[in-house]
């Protein structure tokens, strides 16, 4: 019987140089989560999340490996029993054969990660880390200039053309012709960045998840001391962008092998009423 052209411990060898694991967060939980790496691969899936309907879809299509951004066991369980979400998608993926990995933070840092992505789509320059990781080039967020300066209406519309529409959509904090030229972006939840140098300069901070406290803060302090204008996005549309460089990079990492990105949306909001 001829040997299987790639295993789940090539798509491994391949994460580990295209996110080494050492760029992770303290926090994170990143890396394989189940399956035998001596198991033969020739499919790879990505998505955000490893949710029911994307793990149906993996293994609808018969893939052999679900890459998820999101880690499925961030948190502590002490069960993986199948009465509850973790435990059935883990049984549901071993029964079907198709190992589940994790690339959050470590997939973040890098010069081709989440932030980085979305930066590119915005057409931003001198693009250095908000926190800087392992290297100069490496670490959390992004900040960069725009080539030519807009405003900020202007910006969260063209953010609007680039990132998948959620029904939370796009909200602003600031005045819609105000400015823009410097902006700094963090994909996900990087209201924790608030604080940072990089960002307090910028004249835009992009990311997600913003809450209340943080967010009035931030706008209190723009009023006595100046600051960015904010912008807040959908966590899971700012990550999914990252997931097409991602199966390009894993496609020439492992040639021969099919890799695919889920189009289904796992942002958790289904509507908005606006009063």
């Amino acid at each position: 019987m001829a040997k299987p052209q790639h295993t789940l411990a090539d798509a491994l060898a391949a994460a580990e140089s295209l996110w080494p694991l050492s760029g992770a967060s303290e926090w994170d939980s990143t890396g394989l989560v189940s399956g035998d790496p001596a198991a033969a691969l020739s499919r790879i899936h990505l998505a955000v999340d490893a949710v029911a309907a994307t793990v149906d879809e993996a293994i609808e299509i018969g893939a052999n490996l679900l890459l998820t951004h999101h880690p499925l066991l961030l948190r502590g369980v002490t069960t993986v029993a199948e009465d509850r979400y973790k435990g059935a998608m883990i049984a549901r993926l071993i029964r079907a054969g198709c190992a589940l990995l994790a690339a959050h933070t470590n997939a973040d840092v890098v010069e081709t990660g989440t932030s980085a992505v979305i930066a590119a789509r915005l057409g931003l320059e001198n693009l250095r880390p908000i926190v800087e990781g392992e290297s100069p080039s490496r670490g959390l967020g992004r900040v960069g200039t725009l080539t030519t300066p807009t405003t900020l209406g202007r910006l969260a519309r063209a953010l609007g053309d680039v990132l998948p529409a959620t029904a939370s959509g796009i909200r602003v904090a600031g005045e819609y012709d105000q400015p823009v030229q410097t902006v700094a972006l963090c994909g996900g939840a990087g209201d924790s960045l608030l604080g940072e140098p990089a960002v307090a300069a910028a004249d835009v901070y992009i990311t997600s998840d913003l809450r209340h406290h943080p967010a009035s803060e931030a706008r209190e302090n723009v009023r006595i001391g100046g600051g960015p204008a904010l912008i807040d996005i959908s966590h899971w549309a700012s990550e999914w962008l990252w997931l097409e460089t991602a199966a390009a990079q894993l496609s020439e990492a492992l040639p021969g092998a099919t890799v695919t990105v889920s189009e289904l949306r796992t942002d958790p909001w289904d509507f908005a009423i606006v009063q």
